[in-house]
């Protein structure tokens, strides 16, 4: 069931997507190479414990994942791009890096990721993290009252198609609410014109991923990241948007632009705040 907010609810939406923005903002900053994943996990419990905030992830057991998810946030790197299961590894120079981050605060949930590099970028890794960028901007941009669904999920693939990159349909946007996931499921393909209707007051989780080369995808052993099936690196991108009377609101944005690399030297910035 679909269920409209209303503008005070996307206002208690908009208090979380804040706080979920800052701890994004944080990860990158703390995001080096020599820092250990885990590292980040716990900076991550710990800003949650101290916002009295909870996550959306832990004892998340849907039907794709093996048991409950027991963190607070997904660490994705290289060629790794959904549900990366933080764990002792060690970040280099070069690594690119997603981080995935759903909390909910006074039962109201925000959800937003985040792709950088740690330390010295290659140009093709930072041009498929454009690619997402940009094609977050044209979901977001897509998302007004009148449109139909098609229409967010034929911006994000005419993106992809220009940078000539293959999109993956089995993973994409939801609803979001008083929940993670709600309905409606946001594909990151679709046609324009189709599809429900898009109304004042729902909420939605935009989230395009692309990997280099390929649209295949592959689970760890440890039954939840996702990788390219070949090996290619990838990049995701997310924010949780609200339909208003006046457009899209884009609840999770981080207060200032960062670049997409941490802790070494960037051949190029990204912009890393869609």
């Amino acid at each position: 069931m679909i269920e409209l907010k209303t503008p005070a609810e996307i206002e208690r939406m908009h208090v979380t997507g804040r706080f979920v923005a800052e701890v994004l903002s944080e990860v990158g900053r703390l995001a080096d190479v020599g820092v250990n994943l885990l590292d980040l996990e716990h900076h991550a419990r710990g800003m949650i414990a101290e916002r009295g905030a909870e996550s959306c992830y832990w004892d998340y057991a849907p039907s794709f994942g093996k048991g409950p998810f027991r963190n607070v946030i997904c660490l994705s790197v290289n060629d790794a791009v959904l549900h990366g299961l933080p764990h002792d590894y060690v970040l280099r120079d070069g690594d690119v890096l997603s981080a995935d981050l759903a909390v909910s605060i006074d039962g109201w949930a925000a959800d937003s990721a985040r792709t950088i590099v740690v330390g010295t970028a290659a140009e093709e890794d930072l041009r498929v993290i454009r690619a997402t960028e940009e094609a977050l901007e044209a979901a977001v941009d897509a998302a007004r009252p009148g449109n139909r669904l098609g229409d967010i999920s034929a911006a994000i693939w005419a993106v992809a198609r220009d940078h000539g990159y293959p999109v993956n349909t089995e993973f994409g946007g939801h609803g979001i609410g008083r929940t993670m996931h709600e309905d409606l499921h946001v594909p990151n393909k679709g046609k324009p014109g189709r599809g429900p209707r898009l109304r004042p007051g729902l909420t939605l989780a935009l989230e395009p991923w692309f990997a280099r080369t390929t649209d295949r995808i592959v689970y760890d052993a440890d039954g939840w990241t996702i990788r390219s099936a070949d090996g290619s690196r990838a990049a995701h991108s997310e924010h949780t948007v609200a339909i208003t009377e006046d457009g899209p609101l884009v609840l999770t944005r981080r207060e200032s632009e960062t670049p997409a690399t941490r802790g070494g030297r960037a051949i190029r910035s990204s912009t890393a705040d869609a």
